[in-house]
């Protein structure tokens, strides 16, 4: 297995946010498929920005409403169910961004978006974070930060990840991570290496993943 530190990349900064990391990434014309997609803005703006052909997907049909007055497709389904009605390898990206927390199922989420996708965008907000660390050890309270921003009691987060965890559990699904983005202040990332560190000082990790043994382009 290629070693990781080749595969990975960092923008430490939060004067980028995930949205604009992800219509980077994503190249002209792509077949995008947007999971837990909410309202489509991110599907819209991509559309908008990068001209992909795009579907959304989420639970919520009410919220699929803002969708479809862009004029975008939509597909109201569970994704704890899998996607059974996409074909293999039917889009260029499969985008499951800010989601992964709140679905019950993750590992059969995310091996069906490998199933539809040559690549996947994950993104989800970093529990090893240093300050909800410290708000549980000092403060004995519930975790909260500028990506995790709810109650205990009003949380939709069923799920609790780290950077960490992403990493192993790609290595575990047989997954190559082809980049890696930690959003991190700049203060920090002038001081302390990004790779040992992100863990740490990353409100959210955002990943590029794809099967091993799939062409990297």
């Amino acid at each position: 297995m290629q070693d990781d530190r080749r595969q990975v990349n960092y923008v430490n900064t939060l004067s980028q946010t995930d949205w604009d990391i992800i219509a980077a990434i994503i190249p002209e014309g792509a077949q995008v498929l947007d999971l837990g997609c909410g309202d489509c803005a991110l599907l819209g703006e991509l559309v908008a920005r990068k001209h992909v052909r795009g579907r959304g997907v989420d639970i919520d049909g009410s919220r699929l409403a803002g969708g479809m007055a862009l004029g975008l497709p939509v597909y109201q389904g569970d994704l704890d169910e899998g996607l059974a009605d996409f074909a293999d390898k039917a889009y260029d990206y499969v985008i499951l961004n800010q989601t992964l927390q709140v679905v019950k199922n993750p590992q059969i989420v995310i091996r069906e978006m490998m199933r539809i996708g040559r690549f996947g965008i994950v993104g989800f907000p970093n529990f090893g974070y240093w300050a909800l660390r410290a708000g549980i050890f000092f403060g004995g309270r519930a975790p909260k930060s500028p990506a995790l921003p709810f109650e205990w009691y009003n949380t939709p987060n069923i799920r609790v990840l780290t950077i960490r965890d992403f990493r192993a559990f790609c290595r575990e699904e047989n997954l190559r991570i082809v980049a890696e983005y930690d959003l991190i202040m700049n203060k920090w990332r002038r001081h302390l290496p990004a790779r040992l560190c992100a863990n740490l000082l990353a409100h959210i990790g955002l990943f590029v993943v794809t099967r091993n043994g799939d062409r990297v382009v």
